[in-house]
């Protein structure tokens, strides 16, 4: 039978103090929401977001899920409740968006225990370094008896460290009723998933608790709380970066999005920060204070330091990039060069050649944007303006300080300055 995974993503979160929806707000370059439900998408046959009412950036990001809409946001229960009809007859799990982090192998052993056959109901916990005012999770014989609110809770009571991190998974048939059962008997007149616990219960199923590293069960409510998490995955992204075989002299002033893609023996310096959409290939080296976005990096080449790598950036096999080098929508083919302070946009550059220092590919002409092509093994010499549209052809030298706007044929030397004049110095 098929298991289903209904993420409650309704919430508008206003302590961000934000026009986004909370489950909107990004971590480690990656939307809350999408953090949820691309790890449940690995896990489970199907997905389903309860977004509220008016929420079309969620529901793009939600795509391609089933989406079910909480009309009126009464409660978690409630907002549950409006998936029911898509809760299929396998298990059901219930995640929170602002609880974006619960990784893959968690939802995993969740399932299992909810298969193991002993629990009709099983919740994931966790043991926060301060439980602070989370609901504590009462034991009785190795089951949970009750949920306690820290206001509801006494003084020993409020000792437990086991507490409550909101996710579980029962049968759908059971969760369906038990959601049926849930009663706003509240001071907010709202229907708490919480409460099926008390329902399940009575009934006489075991409810037990799966617990899960504080880390991926960190709530998102604030600002704060934002880049608490942001912290706590950025532990993590470092983590498995080494495992996979990558060298950081320095993992804690490396960050990384959470898309990011290291080859086993990439090497990266200090303070380099990896946006969205990167991928570096094996054997290459990414040096301090480099700044890497939507490009590729090629076994072998070598990054920085104070590189910039911008969206459409193509390094390739040996090349080199270097110091307040920008790179943006171009290639650079094997063991091409740019070693120092120049601006390369919109550009192909051919295998073997050395782009001088202060060269800038002039791509746009205040209307639009033009390309430039420069063959293999050219030298471009330091200080030079190369005009687009524009072609540099195969063994090509361009003489230092020129500007160009006419293209350079092979194997041939192409000057754009004026001819230096040298005078006497008038005397003193």
């Amino acid at each position: 039978m098929e298991n289903t995974a209904v993420i409650i993503a309704a919430g508008l979160g206003t302590r961000m103090k934000s026009t986004l929806p909370k489950a909107a707000h990004k971590l480690a370059g990656r939307e809350m929401l999408r953090h949820i439900t691309m790890a449940a998408e690995e896990v489970f046959d199907r997905v389903v977001v309860v977004l509220g009412p008016d929420m079309p950036a969620l529901e793009a990001l939600a795509a391609p899920h089933g989406v079910v809409v909480q009309a009126e946001r009464l409660g978690t229960a409630h907002a549950a409740n409006q998936a029911e009809h898509k809760f299929g007859q396998g298990l059901v799990a219930i995640f929170y968006a602002d609880n974006p982090l619960v990784s893959v192998a968690t939802m995993q052993a969740l399932l299992a225990r909810a298969q193991a056959g002993d629990a009709g109901l099983v919740l994931l916990a966790m043991t926060p370094p301060d439980a602070g005012k989370y609901g504590r999770l009462v034991m009785e014989g190795g089951y949970v008896a009750r949920i306690v609110e820290y206001a509801d809770a006494t003084p020993q009571e409020r000792r437990i460290t086991l507490c409550n991190a909101g996710g579980m998974a029962a049968p759908a048939a059971d969760m369906r009723r038990w959601l049926a059962a849930v009663k706003a008997e509240n001071a907010k007149g709202e229907y708490y998933l919480t409460d099926i616990v008390e329902i399940a219960r009575a009934e006489g199923v075991k409810v037990a608790a799966f617990e899960a590293p504080y880390a991926e069960c960190m709530g998102i409510n604030s600002r704060a709380e934002l880049a608490a998490a942001e912290a706590a995955l950025q532990t993590r992204l470092r983590e498995n970066a080494l495992e996979s075989g990558v060298s950081m002299l320095a993992p804690d002033t490396v960050f990384f999005s959470a898309d990011t893609l290291l080859g086993a023996d990439v090497i990266v310096g200090p303070y380099v920060v990896f946006g969205p959409g990167v991928t570096v290939e094996s054997g290459a080296e990414i040096k301090a204070f480099s700044h890497l976005e939507g490009c590729i990096v090629h076994a072998g080449a070598v990054i920085g330091p104070y590189a910039r790598l911008r969206p459409g950036a193509d390094i390739g096999p040996g090349a080199h990039v270097g110091n307040f080098v920008e790179i943006k929508a171009a290639t650079l083919g094997a063991g091409a060069k740019a070693n120092h302070l120049s601006y390369i946009g919109d550009a192909e550059i051919g295998p073997g050649t050395n782009i001088g220092a202060g060269t800038i590919t002039c791509n746009y002409d205040g209307n639009a944007k033009h390309k430039t092509k420069i063959g293999a093994r050219a030298f471009i010499g330091s200080n030079t303006a190369l005009v687009a549209p524009i072609t540099v052809g195969d063994n090509a030298l361009v003489a230092a300080g020129s500007t160009l706007t006419e293209d350079v044929p092979p194997n041939t030397l192409a000057l754009g300055r004026a001819r230096q004049v040298t005078k006497a110095k008038r005397p003193q």
